[in-house]
């Protein structure tokens, strides 16, 4: 199968990013208008379940046109964070703001409402459903009225090939299943379905977890396009050489707490690597390590 057309590839690869990259991160940060309201604000949340604590004192911003990268290891209060931003859960503490008015979300779809896409790790497709067929699901067009309503086929396939075209997506087929896509190419469909019918915001759970270097590269790609669309993306991760090469903004978490947010002009690759790595805990480890083999 054909993959999809991407437009020309970065000569450098997707761990490297050059100081004119970090340049151009800080220009999108200055461009933005020093009184406007963040589209989405996290400011001190937390969340409990019985005597756990998932989040505690969290505070991050998401703005237009730039990529805020949530990063932590397995345990780190990721996936409740996706969930509150995402309407699953209600934060038990702190504010939730969106364009700057507080907000308390009871269900995904007031989520979505407010222009709040999330595209989760499985992506909820219909594997033996075509291309286009998913793509539409939920949102389908119609003709006719009342009872005589029905899917509008011809221009439910117009409509996916062409959103898909419009994010430089070129698949050989939209009849085909979606389920023979890779990783990758699914993941890429489903960025442009939530930029299609309108999101604002765009939360994307590890969207590059299990995918090889050429299909992560091909979905890392297409965030950098939903940003310069002028969206304002999540990107959940737990791999720092993917988040620093599209990433404006990096929050760092550990057991539900934060370790610091970060403009990309204020921490370095190695840096943002070394912190998600254990920092001075992987330090003290390894000087224990040593000394154990030195006796």
């Amino acid at each position: 199968m054909t993959q999809p057309s991407i437009g020309p590839t970065p000569e450098e690869p997707a761990g490297h990013t050059s100081a004119a990259a970090r340049d151009a991160g800080a220009a999108r940060a200055d461009a933005r208008p020093r009184d406007a309201a963040h589209l989405l604000e996290l400011r001190g949340v937390g969340k409990r379940f019985g005597s756990v604590i998932a989040l505690d004192d969290v505070s991050v911003s998401v703005d237009a046109g730039e990529v805020t990268c949530v990063l932590g290891d397995n345990g780190a209060g990721k996936s409740t964070f996706i969930k509150i931003l995402a309407g699953v859960h209600a934060n038990d503490s702190g504010a939730y703001l969106v364009e700057g008015a507080p907000v308390r979300f009871a269900s995904p779809r007031q989520a979505l409402d407010r222009g709040i896409a999330t595209v989760h790790q499985d992506l909820a497709v219909v594997p033996l459903m075509s291309v286009w067929r998913n793509f539409v699901l939920g949102s389908e067009p119609v003709k006719g009225r009342g009872p005589f309503a029905r899917l509008d086929v011809t221009q439910a396939r117009a409509v996916a090939r062409r959103a898909l075209l419009d994010m430089g997506i070129d698949l050989r087929d939209v009849e085909q299943p979606v389920g023979t896509l890779s990783g990758g190419e699914r993941q890429c469909v489903a960025i442009a379905r939530a930029v299609h019918f309108g999101a604002k915001v765009l939360i994307l759970d590890e969207p590059t977890a299990a995918l090889g270097v050429k299909q992560a590269g091909v979905v890392l790609r297409y965030i950098a396009r939903a940003r310069d669309r002028g969206l304002g993306v999540v990107f959940i991760t737990h791999n720092p050489h993917h988040a620093y090469p599209v990433g404006d903004r990096f929050l760092l978490l550990n057991r539900g707490r934060s370790q610091g947010c970060f403009a990309k002009s204020e921490i370095t690759p190695a840096e943002l690597t070394r912190q998600m790595a254990g920092g001075t805990e992987l330090e003290s480890l390894a000087h224990e390590l040593d000394a154990g083999a030195a006796t």
